[in-house]
Order: structure tokens, then sequence, then C-alpha cells
């Protein structure tokens, strides 16, 4: 019996506008209901994903989780609005400043620094600042290309780049891991966006983690997803999940292909058609 599911966010529970599925509103509170656990598993801030809780009805739980940063940080999220690290996973500054210098290829090239409560962006297009208007997701614009300044900030828990051609991506990917493949985990996602997170941080680690607190066995996880950063969540559950809209890599590592898309209601598929089943 599933007790805990990990859902990506965008292009998997989320509509391509935003917005959450009605579908997947019922289904989800259905499942916390009977005494799940529903977890946003995503490599957003968790901070940006209080619009998604509240939509979901989740933010009245009496402690709700929500893994973030690609499992960089589990965060316990208390009815009264308390916010609680659980655990972090971040990197040291002159990590984040060698992955942003050689992810610099081309003069177009739009930068995100996660520090644990911040989203820093590095010369944001507009392909990017209607993305996360769409979203909801605050961010704080960079000037420069100096980061001595996050010396002050709270940990870095990853370093991404936007870019809508994805040769671009993989250019700036090959050019990182050049020289710091033994310190950074890469992955794709949402089509737009390379990753960085430190080596050892990732989706299904910090997924499982978060069972054994719970005391959730992992057979009885499930994890669903649609984009190469979601992979390494679907492989470590014991029910790896691919929306119908995923990449053709996710859905060759899942033990369940849905037939709805993330503006269908997948997430409403699998709990109503294969949870218990």
């Amino acid at each position: 019996m599933i007790k805990l599911i990990l859902s990506d966010l965008d292009e998997t529970l989320l509509n391509d506008d935003g917005s959450v599925n009605a579908k997947n509103i019922v289904a989800v509170q259905k499942f916390v209901q009977d005494g799940g656990y529903f977890v946003p598993n995503t490599g957003r801030s968790y901070k940006s994903v209080f619009g998604t809780l509240r939509d979901l009805g989740l933010n009245q739980q009496e402690k709700q989780y929500v893994v973030s940063y690609n499992g960089g940080a589990i965060v316990e999220i208390n009815a009264n609005g308390a916010e609680n690290i659980v655990v972090q996973h971040g990197m040291d500054l002159e990590l984040a400043k060698s992955i942003f210098s050689l992810g610099q290829i081309q003069s177009d090239i739009d930068t995100h620094i996660y520090t644990l409560d911040t989203l820093f962006i590095h010369n944001i297009s507009k392909n990017d600042e209607r993305y996360m208007k769409e979203r909801n997701v605050p961010y704080t614009e960079m000037t420069d290309a100096n980061l001595d300044f996050l010396t002050y900030e709270k940990p870095i828990m990853k370093v991404i780049f936007e870019h809508t051609n994805p040769m671009v991506l993989q250019k700036i990917a090959d050019t990182v891991n050049a020289q710091l493949a033994d310190y950074v985990l890469t992955t794709f996602s949402s089509n737009r966006y390379v990753e960085f997170n430190p080596k050892g941080s990732d989706k299904g680690s910090a997924g499982l983690e978060l069972a054994k607190m719970l005391g959730i066995s992992r057979d009885e996880v499930a994890a669903l997803g649609d984009n190469l950063n979601d992979a390494a969540q679907i492989k470590a559950a014991g029910v790896g999940v691919a929306v119908a809209n995923a990449k053709p890599e996710i859905k060759e590592l899942a033990d369940v292909v849905l037939s709805k898309t993330n503006n269908e209601g997948a997430v409403a598929e699998f709990i109503d058609g294969h949870i218990g089943k």
C-alpha cells in the first residue's frame, strides 16, 4: 500500500500555466485524508510551493513536508506557518563560483543561484521572467556577476542555467563537467534548465530519507515525474511513475506509465487508478 507520494511539480502535478488541475486537488485531498503523505519533490525553493500547497488544501496539515532544490533540503511546514529545515545538503561558495563562471559560455545565459531561502537570478531572460511570474516564484535580480555577497547569505543549494536551446544547455553541462564532474550532479528540467547540485544530493535519496523519518518503507513510496531530474526519485521509489508527457528516458525507467498528461490530471489518474490495486 502506498503511504508516501513524492511528486514533481512543473509538467507533472501542475498544468502548463502553473495551476493545479481540479481532479488532482480532489484526489490528493482524499489520499491525505486516508492517512497518506503527499509531498512535492521539486527543484524549486520550498517557498515557491506555498501557493500550490494552499491550492491542494495541504497548508492546514499539522505537518506538511516539501523536498526542494532537487533533494537539497527537506522542509517541514506546520499549520501555523512555522518552517523547519529538517535536512539540508548545500554546496560551498567556491564550488558555486566555479559553476557560475564556467556556465557563462555566451552573453544570453540566464543563471539562477538558490540559497536556502532566496533565489538570485543573473541576466534573467524574458522567457524565464514570464515563467517565474506564471508560477508566482519570488526572486532577487543580481546586478553583476560578483558572487562575494553570498558569503553573508544562507547556504547555497544549487546553481542552474536557463536557455531555450537544448544544444546550449548541453554545452554548458559539458563545460562544467569537464572540470567539476567529481563534485556536481547534473540534471535537466522543464526543457529550459540545466541544473547543478553538489554530488550526492538528488530527489531520490532525499525522498527515501524523508520516508525513513516517517517510518515508511521503500515499497510504500511512489514517485511521479516527467523529466530527467526526476530519474533519481523514479528509480529510488518502490513504484516509479511517469506521466504521459514524460520524456522517453523517464518512461523507460518507470514501473507505471500514465495515459494522462500533466494538463489532464495525471496525478489523479495514479491515485484513483493504481493505489491499493
